[in-house]
C-alpha cells in the first residue's frame, strides 16, 4: 500500500537513502568511463575511480564488486540504433553516420562505445564485447541480407572516426564540423552497404 508516495513499511529516510544509492552509483559509472576512456582497462583502478566521484573505494566494491564487475557495469552499450527499416536506401549510410556522430559529440568521454573501443585494444574481455555489440546490434539493424560481414565493414568506418576523431583527436579530423565528417563518412559507409 502507499501513502504520499511511500509504501507501507518504507520512511522517508529509506527513501532518501535509496535516491542517494543511486546518485552515487551514477557518479561511479560516471567517473568509471572517464577513467576506463583516459587509462584504459590496465591503468584504471578502483582508488582512482573512487577519488574522482569522491567516495571512499569500499562504496566501488559495494555496488560492483571488483573491478571487472565495475567495467562490465560501465560498458553496458546500447547503441540506440533508430529504425533503419524505415530509412531510405540511398539514407541508410549517412543515417548511421549521423546517428553515431550526433551521439559522440555530446559527451565522448561519457560513451560507454568509446569507453569500450580505447579499452580494446589491451583488454580481451572489451574486445569480445565490442564486437557483441556489432553482431548483436548494428547486423539486426542493417536488415536481413546483409548480415555480420558487411556490419564488420561499416564498423571500420565508424570505429575509424571514433578513434581519430574523439579518442586519438588528430586535428583535421577535430577540425571538421559534425556536418563535414557526416558528408565525408558517409559514401565510404554506403560504398560498403
Amino acid at each position: 500500500m502507499v501513502s504520499d508516495g511511500v509504501a507501507v513499511g518504507e520512511t522517508r529516510g529509506e527513501i532518501r537513502s535509496e535516491t542517494r544509492g543511486g546518485q552515487t552509483k551514477a557518479a561511479i559509472l560516471r567517473a568509471a568511463r572517464e577513467r576506463f576512456a583516459a587509462q584504459g582497462y590496465e591503468r584504471t583502478t578502483i582508488r582512482g575511480v573512487a577519488a574522482d566521484a569522491g567516495i571512499d573505494p569500499s562504496m566501488v566494491m559495494r555496488y560492483f564488486g571488483n573491478k571487472e564487475g565495475l567495467f562490465d557495469a560501465a560498458l553496458a552499450v546500447d547503441l540506440r540504433l533508430p529504425d533503419l527499416a524505415a530509412v531510405p536506401a540511398g539514407e541508410l549510410a549517412q543515417a548511421l553516420v549521423r546517428h553515431f556522430v550526433e551521439r559522440w559529440e555530446g559527451d565522448p568521454a561519457d560513451d560507454a562505445l568509446l569507453v569500450l573501443l580505447r579499452s580494446a585494444v589491451t583488454h580481451e574481455a572489451a574486445a569480445a564485447r565490442m564486437r557483441e555489440v556489432f553482431a548483436a546490434q548494428v547486423a539486426p539493424a542493417l536488415g536481413p541480407g546483409r548480415g555480420e560481414r558487411v556490419a564488420g565493414l561499416v564498423a571500420t568506418q565508424l570505429l575509424g572516426l571514433a578513434l581519430t576523431r574523439y579518442l586519438l583527436r588528430l586535428p583535421p579530423m577535430v577540425g571538421l564540423s559534425p556536418e563535414e565528417v557526416i558528408a565525408a563518412v558517409s559514401p565510404g559507409v554506403a560504398a560498403v552497404l
